[in-house]
């Protein structure tokens, strides 16, 4: 079988890659800051708060992102509420996203030695102080590891945006699969680019790893 490229595909699958990598920006921004404030409640908040920040971890793990992406996108306009595609995926993609990244945050919270806090209290900060300015700092710089996970795991997991008619780039290939009939090649090609997607965040999480990283933190007993 001849492998044929054709070089005309590249500014449709540029549009694709474009509005692939604004989602998965989008929803790792969005699910970092909803999932930090779940892990939070549900470390610190006590009673109600922190079942309710539970029970969202527990739905949003449990129930597959495809599912979530279709009830947005289908279902809410039964209930009189429509959502463009672009809205419907980077909603999807970050209430997914947050449950998470909540327990990554939570393991690395939870990870620093009991005595940050008593420390931070012992100066004159109030309880939701010492989480700001002492917990969460060190947290987010225990976290970057396991957290980097996630972001390839929401590169690869915006593919299925497609299914509610956004044009990102496994959407546009199949666009030009169509017109072609070459979807071998079309497959092949988008597969490469995600492939080369990975493979740059990965290097940029590393360098930014070892930036941040404080030798010693996280290696105390609670």
């Amino acid at each position: 079988m001849e492998f044929v490229f054709d070089w005309s595909w590249m500014p449709l699958l540029a549009t694709g890659l474009r509005v692939t990598v604004e989602l998965t920006v989008g929803c790792v921004l969005l699910g970092g800051v909803l999932g930090l404030l779940l892990a939070i409640g549900r470390v610190y908040g006590g009673g109600i708060v922190s079942r309710l920040c539970s029970v969202y971890i527990q739905v949003f793990r449990g129930t597959p992102l495809l599912v979530q992406l279709m009830l947005l996108f289908f279902g809410l306009p039964a209930a009189g509420i429509y959502l463009s595609p672009f809205v419907s995926g980077l909603l999807a993609l970050s209430m997914n996203s947050a449950a998470f990244q909540a327990e990554y945050f939570r393991g690395a919270i939870q990870s620093i030695a009991s005595g940050q806090m008593q420390a931070g209290l012992s100066i004159g900060l109030t309880k939701w102080q010492a989480i700001r300015f002492v917990v969460v700092p060190q947290a987010l710089r225990l976290v970057l590891p396991p957290w980097s996970n996630e972001v390839i795991y929401m590169l690869k997991g915006s593919s299925m945006v497609y299914l509610v008619s956004l044009p990102d780039l496994l959407g546009m290939g199949r666009v030009i699969a169509s017109q072609t009939f070459r979807y071998f090649e079309i497959l092949i090609v988008v597969a490469v680019m995600y492939l080369a997607m990975v493979l740059i965040i990965t290097l940029l999480l590393r360098v930014i790893e070892r930036r941040v990283r404080v030798p010693g933190l996280g290696t105390t007993g609670r």
